[in-house]
């Protein structure tokens, strides 16, 4: 049974930092991609920053330069932690974040959008 427990969310002020822990647990495709994607209200939900099985990151490209995804148990992700280090944080990256596995891999770096895994999400708020 796929596990995806998030952790970290909060709220802060314009320019400040957040890290996001995603604990992972029985998920064991050997070549995956995990990931975290958001969604404000009233809105679409988007990818965020995708990881791959292979090491290759990926990014949309409001939050390139600002977020970094990591993890912390590469070669056993069924039992793996993923991270999403936030800085510069503006007030449109407020949203529930959720982190997501299952996803295809696509192309050189990216992963597709459709997930079979998510977590139950965390907030994040960012005031002006």
């Amino acid at each position: 049974q796929v596990q995806l427990v998030e952790s970290g969310g909060g709220s802060v002020q314009s320019g400040g930092s957040l890290r996001l822990s995603c604990a992972v647990s029985g998920y064991t495709d050997s070549n995956y991609c995990m990931g975290w994607f958001r969604q404000a209200p009233g809105k679409v939900r988007e990818g965020v920053a995708f990881i791959r099985s292979d090491g290759r990151t990926s990014y949309r490209d409001s939050v390139k330069g600002r977020f970094t995804i990591s993890q912390d148990n590469a070669k056993n992700n069924a039992k793996n932690t993923l991270y999403l280090q936030m800085n510069s944080l503006k007030p449109e990256d407020t949203a529930m974040y959720y982190c997501a596995a299952g996803m295809s891999q696509m192309g050189y770096e990216s992963c597709s959008a459709s997930a079979k895994y998510w977590g139950q999400g965390t907030q994040v708020t960012v005031s002006s």
